[in-house]
């Protein structure tokens, strides 16, 4: 009898083990079975050096989540284009689906891009272009038109000065620029470039580097006004850079904006850029959009499809002043 109690007793053990080990298998597989359904998305982005870029991560970060079939690999390159490259490559090796690149720099892509084309991993570009050899080294570009953005600044200027009575009269103009090299940069200050050329009585009177940050332009705009440069408009290339030139500005007694002595004009179209032209202290914001994330999975979507997406997406834009902003309106924006 107790032979036999004993045997049923290692029967049951080992069909109780039989089943623990075999739903560990069954969960194990279905876990596999869940990461082969996720898309992984390796996006590299420039850094936090702006509103603008924080609003162009966040749109990523909101967009490629877990509960519509995503996994995001997220790196900061904190302004360094070594960076990126080492991303991409990391990207390259843990075999992701798709990578993001928000490029520093136009230039210096080929190499890296040619690795990734090679282990079948589409490229999609967003914001800043880039400039490569072979445009198949990337599928697709999300982002706007820098040098319509310098365009749309420009014609606002002309048609100020002339509402004012200026349009003969020497302007004198800071030119602040972004970080050298980038699309945004390029673009918008081509623009400004243009119409210094059209306009023989607009005269530059410094061009300086902001590199799109507050406090490298407040550096630059307070050194200049110490040095007893003359200015009747600061074209800054993005939010931060106005932020740190009216932030001198106001430290050195120099009134700006719509009933100041200086006129600041900006890109982006930050909640925060808007709010300083609701106030008066910005004449011009162009807006530069930074929700990109829709877009990208957009791209996304066509890929998986099997589907050929176009190969530049630009996204429609607009200005502001004082004038055609609201509370409301600034307080329904995104960004």
């Amino acid at each position: 009898m107790k032979q036999s109690e004993n045997r049923w007793k290692i029967l049951a053990v080992c069909l109780t083990l039989t089943a623990v080990l075999g739903g560990c298998i069954s969960s194990e597989e279905e876990t596999q079975d869940n990461e082969k359904d996720m898309i992984v998305v390796g996006f590299s982005e420039v850094g936090a050096e702006s509103d603008w870029r924080v609003a162009n991560t966040e749109s990523m970060r909101n967009t490629f989540v877990e509960e519509d079939g995503y996994e995001l690999m997220f790196e900061d390159a904190k302004q360094k284009q070594d960076n990126q490259i080492a991303a991409i490559r990391n990207y390259i090796l843990q075999e992701v689906d798709y990578i993001v690149l928000a490029p520093i720099v136009e230039t210096g892509w080929d190499e890296v891009l040619l690795e990734a084309k090679e282990a079948h991993i589409p490229v999609i570009v967003v914001d800043r272009m880039i400039s490569v050899a072979d445009e198949s080294l990337y599928t697709a570009w999300v982002g706007s038109d820098f040098r319509a953005e310098g365009d749309m600044a420009v014609e606002w200027l002309e048609e100020k000065l002339k509402e004012q009575g200026r349009e003969n009269e020497e302007i004198q103009i800071v030119h602040v620029q972004g970080t050298e090299g980038a699309s945004a940069q390029l673009g918008r200050t081509a623009g400004l470039e243009a119409g210094l050329k059209k306009h023989s009585n607009w005269k530059l009177a410094a061009r300086v580097m902001g590199e799109f940050t507050q406090a490298k332009t407040y550096e630059v705009i307070l050194d200049l006004l110490e040095k007893g440069t003359e200015m009747d408009v600061i074209y800054c290339e993005n939010d931060n850079s106005a932020f740190g030139a009216i932030q001198a500005l106001e430290e050195k007694g120099v009134s700006c904006g719509t009933d100041g002595d200086v006129m600041i004009i900006s890109f982006d179209a930050t909640r925060a850029g808007l709010t300083y032209c609701l106030e008066g202290k910005i004449n011009l914001d162009v807006e530069c959009n930074p929700l990109h994330g829709p877009r990208v999975a957009s791209i996304i979507a066509q890929l998986e499809k099997g589907e050929v997406p176009d190969k530049q997406w630009f996204v429609s834009e607009t200005y502001f002043t004082k004038e055609n902003l609201s509370q409301d309106l600034i307080d329904s924006r995104e960004y």
